[in-house]
């Protein structure tokens, strides 16, 4: 095709559908936006972020199934562009055009602008008696979020993932931000950035915690909430993406948006130089955008009808599987297109390891039931690259049916809320949990076993951002979301901790002490249990958030990861970093297959067994009986040895330990079936000063209120 002119004369060129967004080749800049119900779209060209208007517009006069597209030999990166997008505003069909509004690329790399709330940003004028119904023509130019062209050119010097497998992984749940706000060793400059997290004292922090996954809360570009910016507060956690390609400018220490781009790539770089991979949340079920009378910032005014999942009857009105208002229509190709291209980009351009996705059963869902065999996972499983990856769902939405733990195909990991439940609750004393409790610590093969699944498909957690802390599960019994202005409405009333004698801080010894030791039976769980333990960042530190369980607005000391540790909280570290690296010295604490309970060779006793205070099998009665709240549990070691990755000699040991939940202290025996072992004791949670102490088979030990003990096996 030959060369056209804009409005201003110069030439410009027809360019390609494909790659969409803007891509930069060298020479000029292609320009692609998907529109299916448009009928014409502006190229909007801005000189500044503190432009009021736009200095050229150019019709994307070009259109191949359904994508416009226009190639400019005259921009160059670091050029601030957005669209306007023409056609039908009819809300009751389904459709939000309008050209008044400037409208953010959904395939942007970066975005130079965040929003900058006015009512014009709304496609409806606010307050008319229509609602919706009615277009507002204001233009929003000098309020709408603008996106950047970028030169993707990095040198990685060589980089290659660590590749760890699941097995072996120790995830760490972390915000950007809030990790390193407050960290005494990372430069004032880098505190809160992609580069204050690359710093040696924090991956020498992570390393220490036997950490070899970093999973970011979200890092791609969102916008907080107007309610939130008027409250004096932002959507801190981040959980309102607007765009899919863009890492968070806010997060970055560079001043220019390309600088930003890098200093995510090295932060990665360094990362898997020091062994740790990274995983990022993703939120690709809903968009910042909201519900019907939200604003019109990228995918609302580009094509409506399209890009959302629209109630049939009511196209004006959006299906909500999400509570954020919408919910993306993955159904649609194009829209699919977009979350696979935005996965690959992430993979292949920025080079992170796997992903974890928020509320992916909203991502399944065909109609209004879940569809295990959604064109989501068929694409994924099919794609060469993401299906390589680490993949983790948070296997629920809040529509009906949306709790699907369990339910995910072969290949996805998932958050396992029911280990979370089962584990907080036989910890806080309820009855009923042990025989639940077993089959958690055993791997949950009740949920993965007949889908051909491992037990690493278990992401086991206790503690996630999603309310208390560790310290706060401990410490209070009600949530305290006050600083949140909505009249500790929010967050969940389920989320229920352990008042362990007072509720929030304390002197008391007494007290101080039962937390402590119930943090350490949390940790020694989630270290001895079967799966992937997954660690809420500064837990280890004792952070607290002074009993808010919802503190997704609180950018401040109230999310912050504080460094400055007492006595108490250095302990705690320490223990966490010991736990995690006796689980990486035990392989009988990390196996790939399942337990099958069957008598090993040679011996009679079993692959696993779980055990009365007496040292006997534990009998059919006594597993669901109210009353019950200790148990035993013995591992089989294979006694083969390995040799870990740098060299030290691994030898797989047969362990036991001793789990009493209730307030009195239980006289348990070792295993007295075993006449030529002897038991050396490993872990204590109740007091250090008896680890080490060894005891014979079928001796007995006081194992304190609310406490465990660990034991490996020595030959006699």
């Amino acid at each position: 095709m030959t060369d056209q002119a804009d409005r201003t004369g110069r030439r410009v060129r027809p360019g390609a559908p494909y790659p969409l967004g803007a891509t930069w080749d060298g020479r000029g800049v292609n320009f692609a936006l998907f529109s299916e119900h448009g009928t014409n779209v502006e190229l909007c060209l801005f000189d500044s972020v503190d432009a009021g208007s736009e200095s050229r517009r150019v019709p994307l006069i070009e259109q191949t199934d359904m994508v416009w597209h226009v190639y400019l030999t005259d921009v160059r990166p670091g050029q601030l562009y957005g669209y306007r997008v023409h056609g039908p505003y009819d809300p009751e069909r389904g459709h939000r055009f309008n050209p008044a509004k400037v409208l953010l690329d959904p395939y942007a790399k970066a975005v130079a602008r965040s929003v900058r709330w006015d009512d014009a940003l709304f496609g409806y004028r606010i307050g008319d008696p229509a609602a919706d119904l009615a277009r507002d023509d204001r233009d929003d130019a000098a309020f709408a979020p603008l996106a950047a062209v970028i030169d993707s050119a990095f040198d990685w010097q060589g980089d290659r993932p660590p590749a760890t497998p699941w097995h072996e992984t120790v995830i760490y749940e972390a915000h950007v931000r809030g990790l390193t706000r407050l960290h005494p060793d990372v430069p004032p400059a880098l505190r809160g950035t992609y580069a204050g997290l690359a710093q040696p004292a924090v991956i020498a922090h992570l390393r220490r915690l036997g950490v070899t996954a970093i999973e970011l809360m979200p890092v791609h570009h969102h916008t907080d909430e107007r309610s939130l910016v008027e409250r004096g507060l932002t959507n801190y956690w981040s959980y309102s993406t607007l765009c899919f390609f863009a890492p968070d400018l806010r997060y970055a220490s560079a001043r220019s948006v390309e600088g930003a781009v890098a200093e995510f790539k090295t932060m990665v770089r360094a990362l898997h130089a020091a062994g740790i991979e990274v995983i990022l949340d993703v939120v690709y079920n809903h968009t910042a955008e909201g519900d019907h009378l939200g604003p019109t910032l990228s995918m609302r005014g580009v094509d409506n009808a399209a890009y959302y999942r629209l109630a049939s009857e009511t196209p004006r009105l959006y299906l909500d599987f999400t509570g954020c208002g919408n919910t993306l229509n993955v159904r649609h190709p194009h829209v699919l297109q977009l979350l696979m291209d935005s996965l690959r980009y992430w993979a292949l351009e920025m080079h992170v390891d796997g992903f974890r996705f928020d509320l992916a059963s909203a991502l399944a869902r065909g109609l209004f039931y879940l569809d295990r065999l959604a064109a989501f996972f068929d694409v994924i499983h099919q794609d060469p690259t993401i299906s390589q990856l680490k993949l983790i769902a948070e296997p629920w939405d809040l529509g009906e049916g949306g709790y699907q733990v369990g339910n995910f195909p072969v290949r996805w990991t998932e958050w396992n809320g029911r280990y979370r439940d089962c584990v907080r609750g036989f910890w806080r004393g309820d009855g009923g949990t042990v025989s639940e409790l077993a089959t958690r610590l055993a791997g949950s093969s009740d949920l993965y076993a007949s889908t051909g699944r491992r037990p690493y498909a278990s992401i086991n957690f206790v503690t996630c951002h999603d309310g208390f802390t560790l310290e706060d599960l401990v410490s209070y019994e009600r949530k305290h979301n006050e600083a949140n202005g909505e009249d500790n409405r929010d967050g969940s009333d389920d989320n229920r901790g352990w008042n362990c004698g007072t509720e929030g801080a304390t002197d008391d010894p007494a007290i101080r002490a039962l937390r402590g030791r119930q943090k350490r039976n949390v940790m020694t769980t989630l270290f001895l249990s079967q799966g992937v333990p997954m660690i809420s960042g500064g837990d280890e530190l004792g952070r607290t958030q002074g009993g808010n369980n919802n503190a997704y607005c609180q950018d401040n000391d109230t999310s912050w990861t504080h460094w400055d540790l007492s006595g108490d909280q250095r302990a705690f570290l320490e223990f966490c970093c010991r736990m995690a690296d006796l689980r990486r010295r035990h392989p009988v604490l990390r196996r790939r297959n399942f337990f099958q309970g069957r008598k090993i060779r040679g011996s009679g006793v079993r692959d696993i067994m779980w055990l009365t205070p007496s040292g006997r099998e534990m009998a059919d009665d006594e597993w669901n009986a109210d009353h019950v709240r200790c148990l035993g549990v013995r591992l089989a070691g294979s006694g083969i040895e390995e040799v870990d990755d740098e060299g030290r000699p691994i030898v797989d040991e047969t362990l036991v330990y001793f789990m009493n939940a209730s307030a009195d202290p239980v006289e348990f025996h070792l295993p007295s079936f075993e006449p030529g072992l002897t038991w050396t004791c490993l872990v204590d949670t109740s007091d250090a000063a008896r680890e080490g102490r060894v005891l014979m088979a079928g001796q007995s030990l006081l194992v304190a209120d609310r406490s465990m003990a660990l034991f490996v096996a020595v030959p006699d």
